[in-house]
């Protein structure tokens, strides 16, 4: 295994923009980050919205519609009490 190496700017926001290699490998526009002893590992989540298609209503958009989920998800997540 070829290991690469990237060393990026944690903005302050919080946020950082992932190389586009990375990004093309991980082969996903979803990410799990998981912290474990101190280090964090990426890995893709992989989209069901392809395997589901023939259980959603004619003219609906399957990207969208899943958009719009992880927006609600994160926005309960995240939101002050």
């Amino acid at each position: 295994m070829l290991a690469q190496q990237h060393t990026l700017k944690i903005s302050a926001k919080g946020q950082i923009t992932l190389p586009k290699y990375i990004r093309q490998a991980l082969g996903s526009e979803r990410i799990r980050l998981i912290l474990v002893n101190g280090q964090v590992r990426i890995e893709p989540v992989k989209s069901v919205a392809g395997s589901l298609r023939d259980y959603v209503k004619p003219n609906v958009d399957v990207e969208k519609e899943t958009d719009m989920a992880w927006s609600a998800v994160i926005g309960e997540q995240y939101a002050t009490h």
